[in-house]
Formats: structure tokens, C-alpha cells, sequence
């Protein structure tokens, strides 16, 4: 990797990081009863709703500081899976 390479990568969390969080949010929304897939190589998570229509898709991003769904619209810090857990399960319910 080159050096401008290595300097635009400073400061992301890596892919592996990202999809651990990831996981931490997904198990959280199992606790709740809300059923979540990893997909992409853990490089998003797909929240089912109850009612029929469009899940709602969450990445990791700004840097891995947030959770964020509907187009960056909504976010949740990273530090507080249960809390996101809990704001994607009433998202969920509608």
C-alpha cells in the first residue's frame, strides 16, 4: 500500500471492526424479537419489519462512530448497541 493509500485509510475502523459491531447490534435486536440478517459480509445488517414492506438496511459509518439507516437520515452512536437496538425495533413496528 502506498503512502497516499495508508494516509486516506488513517482513521477508518476496519471491515472486520465494522461487521463486529455489527453483530453486537444484530444480536441486540434478536433480544428484542426482531429479526435482523448480517449481510454482505457483514458490511450491513438487514432489519426485517413485521408488516410487510421494505426492511430497513444499517451500516456502520463516520468513521465507525454510528450506526445509520435511511440514507444517513437516522444514526446511533456505536458505543450503544442497546440503545440503537431499541429505535430500530420501533422503526420496525410501523
Amino acid at each position: 500500500m502506498n503512502s497516499i493509500m495508508r494516509a486516506a485509510m488513517a482513521g477508518f475502523p476496519p471491515v472486520q471492526q465494522e461487521g463486529d459491531l455489527l453483530v453486537r447490534l444484530r444480536d441486540e435486536l434478536t433480544k428484542l424479537g426482531v429479526n435482523a440478517e448480517l449481510r454482505d459480509n457483514n458490511s450491513a445488517l438487514m432489519v426485517h419489519k413485521r408488516e410487510p414492506g421494505l426492511p430497513v438496511w444499517v451500516f456502520v459509518g463516520f468513521g465507525g462512530a454510528y450506526y445509520s439507516w435511511q440514507s444517513a437520515e437516522q444514526r446511533h452512536p456505536t458505543s450503544d448497541p442497546e440503545g440503537a437496538a431499541k429505535l430500530l425495533a420501533a422503526s420496525a413496528a410501523r
